[in-house]
């Protein structure tokens, strides 16, 4: 599926790295920015992940809720999370079927892994409403985060 700006955000249920069940709807009423990355632990995705944790303020003053998906286990996720310090919430799409919902998941990544998450982030409004949408490709690339921070500065 293509995502695309101006359309309600795919629902979702995921669990988090502490095994509690979360729910996109649940979070009407402030911003979320969802951020796919391909696998924690890997080189690229710590930069990305630890730069959302240094700058966790701006996102809490912009009123948005920080997710982080990949197809980890709920025990990977966990250890990645402490072992980062990171300060956000991690969900495991083990299933692959959120990935896949918002056209984030490649067919085939390095090594012959089937089904990883692609690079991506998606900016949802208060009503769940799409409001930036970038899937990358190319898994050594960021996101845009210069486009995504005024996306989301707008909608405070």
């Amino acid at each position: 599926m293509n995502i695309k700006i101006g359309q309600p955000a795919p629902d979702f249920n995921l669990y988090d790295s502490t095994k509690n069940k979360i729910t996109l709807s649940d979070m009407k009423g402030q911003n979320v920015l969802l951020l796919f990355f391909p696998l924690a632990f890997t080189s690229t995705c710590t930069v990305e992940l630890c730069s959302i944790r240094d700058n966790i303020s701006f996102y809490n003053d912009v009123n948005a809720k920080v997710f982080g998906i990949s197809v980890d286990s709920l025990h990977t996720l966990a250890k990645y999370k402490v072992d980062q310090n990171l300060n956000f919430t991690l969900l495991s799409d083990f299933n692959k079927e959120v990935s896949s919902l918002y056209g984030s998941l490649y067919e085939m990544f390095g090594y012959n892994m089937k089904g990883v998450s692609k690079r991506s982030a998606f900016v949802i409004d208060k009503d769940g409403i799409i409001r930036y949408a970038e899937v990358l490709e190319n898994a050594s690339e960021q996101p845009n985060f210069k486009n995504i921070n005024l996306t989301l500065e707008n909608l405070r």
